[in-house]
């Protein structure tokens, strides 16, 4: 009975201190790296609650935390920035799309496995593996190496991406689209554009979400290619959340003062969910990614990145 005791103390103080770091991460000296270092810290020794679904409740936040950024994107401004990185965005995600196509060949990948990994650089991360895997009938190993790989890269941009841009004094509109371009996971996007800085922050949002539609058609695709089940394709809701948000704030521009605490009120919560998915990031996960993999998804990231942001560059 005592060790039993003890056994129930441990998790009752290990559940605490989860929730205590998570709360921590709402406060403004917590920037989305160092959350993102203290949710894999956690996960590294084992205070992760097992009883908390940290996959179900970090996209129920990460959607919020997005319709409530739409609160601050001016609707002008975000037609202008979508309509500035349209072409971009469309040659980024089939060029991608095509060099994944090779990759996976030249390197010897299962196929479905090298285009979940495609999908996801091209589109947006996990919910684009998330939409495509059923579209192609993946089975979980192919879902799991895809995810894993996307999360170590994921990882790794937000602290390195933010370091490029003030090494090359990018502004702050060319870093937001080479951000949302470049970068996987919406989480990552937001994040890095985030510790740029709030214009960053609202060209990359706005650009990434853009990008985030193409889910539907290439899922759509990827089932034809793979003789899949068209029908099994979800359409990201969120995205359609995010636009009413800033639809309302562009029609109804008297409850600004709302609006903006919405805005700086979501950013905290982003932070919160760049915690959550630290908290799922595991050495078990990292080894689970495998070595081909994860070379198909830092050359594909390469690729992107480097060519996009050449192109940025030299436009701007």
């Amino acid at each position: 009975m005592r060790a039993i005791h003890v056994l129930l103390s441990n998790t009752r103080k290990s559940d605490g201190v989860f929730i205590l770091v998570a709360l921590l991460c709402l406060l403004p000296i917590v920037s989305s790296p160092i959350a993102l270092v203290l949710g894999f810290t956690l996960a590294t020794v084992g205070l992760v609650p097992s009883q908390f679904n940290i996959a179900a409740l970090t996209k129920k936040l990460l959607s919020y935390s997005i319709i409530g950024l739409g609160f601050g994107i001016h609707l002008n401004q975000a037609i202008e920035a979508s309509k500035q990185g349209f072409g971009l965005i469309v040659a980024s995600i089939f060029f991608t799309l095509i060099l994944g196509f090779v990759l996976t060949k030249a390197l010897g990948i299962n196929q479905k496995t090298g285009h979940l990994i495609a999908s996801g650089t091209a589109i947006c991360g996990g919910s684009a593996i998330a939409a495509v895997a059923p579209a192609i009938n993946a089975e979980d190993e192919q879902i799991s190496l895809a995810l894993a790989t996307v999360f170590v890269l994921n990882a790794i941009a937000l602290f390195i991406f933010p370091v490029i841009g003030h090494m090359l004094d990018m502004s702050q509109q060319a870093f937001g689209t080479w951000a949302a371009i470049a970068i996987h996971d919406t989480s990552s996007v937001v994040g890095a554009a985030g510790a740029y800085g709030d214009e960053a922050l609202k060209t990359a949002t706005t650009l990434k979400l853009s990008r985030a539609l193409w889910i539907i058609p290439i899922a759509f695709l990827s089932a034809l290619m793979f003789k899949g089940d068209s029908k099994k394709i979800g359409v990201p809701m969120f995205i359609l959340f995010y636009c009413a948000a800033i639809l309302v704030a562009h029609f109804l521009p008297a409850l600004q003062p709302a609006y903006d605490v919405i805005f700086n009120a979501s950013k905290r919560l982003l932070v919160v969910c760049l915690f959550l998915i630290g908290s799922g990031i595991t050495v078990q996960k990292l080894r689970a990614a495998g070595l081909k993999p994860l070379l198909l998804g830092i050359l594909l990231w390469i690729a992107i990145g480097s060519c996009s942001l050449a192109y940025i560059q030299i436009a701007a």
